[in-house]
């Protein structure tokens, strides 16, 4: 898929995958299999999921609870971990969502090294997960 293609172009990308809300993987690219393999990559994917599912609950929750809103629904994340982090988004299944299609694409993930990061660039691309012409 391009988008996998695309964040392995980031700076510090490790790894970039596809996830269903059930947490399996789909589709990955590892770029350094010596410090992430597929094992790997499927447990974080399955993490990835349920961190997903936690934050939808507390922002749901906490508009209920404080009347406030623009927390709901979780779009993206970022887990950073000590040497590797991974960014996370279900914005283009949030997208399928508000034009009422049941068929939703997966989320999307990329791991980058924490030292040579991009986040910002990741981020960016997430969102726009169209390749530039």
């Amino acid at each position: 898929m391009a988008i996998l293609d695309e964040l392995m172009r980031l700076p510090g990308a490790m790894a970039a995958f596809e996830f269903r809300g059930s947490g399996e993987l789909l589709e990955h690219r590892i770029a350094y299999p010596d410090r992430i393999n597929p094992a790997t990559l499927d447990l974080l994917a399955h993490m990835c999921s349920a961190n997903m599912s936690i934050a939808a609950m507390q922002a749901r929750g906490w508009e209920q609870v404080t009347a406030m809103s623009g927390f709901y629904p979780v779009q993206e994340f970022t887990l950073i971990g000590f040497d590797w982090s991974v960014v996370v988004s279900a914005l283009r299944r949030e997208q399928h969502k508000r034009v009422g299609q049941s068929n939703l694409p997966p989320f999307t993930g990329v791991v980058l090294a924490n030292e040579s990061a991009d986040y910002e660039a990741a981020f960016a691309l997430l969102e726009h997960p169209e390749p530039a012409a």
